[in-house]
């Protein structure tokens, strides 16, 4: 099976340990970005997993490429150029005291890229499956067109297409996101969202929930899916459920809607104690794409998807490292976390 992801790959520069900014001295240097996560995950499981993006030809723009290499992420599509590298500085929340992330990533090689200098007909070569995520149109208009390019020619090859929304206000407005994704969206077969996410780009919203309280009213979740599925046509819409105790406690789970069968199916809870959390959202897509994809039926998909997101909340950076064998242990009812001889 072979999947193509496209966005952008960055810099991610953390404070050791839980540090706030204004304490650290030095910080962890790493690499991350939504779609390259989710090539990572697939990669780890199998998948022939190829990253698109635009990256500088400089030393630092082949880090970042490495970064993806050394985990068997094809990068032979990575168009390279630009002066910079996108930045964002991370600081892990702890107990009560939530994370913070600023983004520095003006001006990187990605965001100036023009839509011209991605050859999907060559990139989707024996392509199985699309994946993108609202945060990379949110960089430009020239990625919103990017995106559009990448839709229309994904679809006239039979390609299926999944977009997790991922809203980030720090990147655009509620009204560009839901401009931009509106005419993305009718072209995506598995929607991916959150309890906030169709709420900020299209207005839905599950009725008696307050994600801040950390109380969720799953019965609302089938509603959202349903208006979901029925403005846009999907095929299937799954939606990530975090129950936020604290920074460090978390409850985790999903609900994947199957618009044919008219089937919602709701995962089993985990008790999540976070090591780091970012990232997860994306490991859940790795996981649900690779469900999908081998033939699980739509409760084995979401149960598969959640327990490979809920190990990588115990994985430092943003790549979950989780194999098939692992993920399918956890969704087996093995929690147990005891050492393995």
């Amino acid at each position: 099976m072979k999947v193509v992801t496209f966005g952008e790959l960055m810099i991610r520069l953390q404070p050791y340990n839980y540090e706030r900014f204004v304490q650290a001295d030095h910080l962890e240097f790493t690499f991350g970005g939504g779609e390259a996560n989710v090539a990572v995950s697939l990669a780890n499981y199998g998948a022939d997993a190829v990253f698109v993006t635009k990256l500088p030809s400089h030393a630092i723009g082949q880090a970042a490429v490495n970064s993806l290499r050394r985990y068997g992420v094809d990068t032979s599509k990575i168009v390279r150029g630009g002066d910079r590298v996108g930045i964002y500085f991370n600081e892990k929340g702890a107990s009560q005291r939530p994370s913070v992330c600023i983004y520095d990533r003006a001006h990187s090689a990605i965001q100036e890229a023009d839509p011209a200098e991605f050859d999907w007909d060559d990139i989707f070569e024996g392509a199985d499956w699309f994946h993108f995520t609202g945060i990379t149109p949110a960089l430009g208009p020239n990625m919103v067109a990017a995106c559009l390019d990448a839709c229309k020619a994904a679809k006239e090859r039979g390609v299926k297409i999944s977009c997790d929304l991922n809203y980030r206000g720090k990147l655009w407005t509620r009204d560009q996101a839901r401009a931009a994704m509106t005419e993305l969206c009718k072209y995506v077969d598995v929607c991916i969202s959150n309890e906030e996410d169709a709420k900020d780009v299209f207005g839905i919203e599950a009725e008696a929930t307050d994600i801040t309280a950390g109380t969720l009213n799953k019965e609302g979740y089938k509603s959202v899916a349903r208006q979901l599925a029925d403005k846009f046509g999907f095929e299937k819409v799954a939606i990530t459920l975090r129950e936020s105790k604290s920074a460090f406690d978390n409850d985790w789970s999903a609900m994947l809607y199957d618009v044919k069968n008219d089937e919602y199916c709701f995962s089993k809870l985990y008790h999540l104690h976070i090591i780091d959390r970012i990232g997860g959202g994306d490991s859940f897509g790795g996981g649900l794409i690779y469900a999908l994809l081998t033939g699980h039926n739509t409760q084995s998909a979401v149960e598969f998807a959640v327990a490979a997101s809920a190990l990588k909340h115990s994985i430092e950076g943003d790549y979950n490292f989780a194999t098939v064998p692992e993920v399918e242990k956890l969704a087996g009812g093995d929690a147990s976390g005891r050492v393995q001889r």
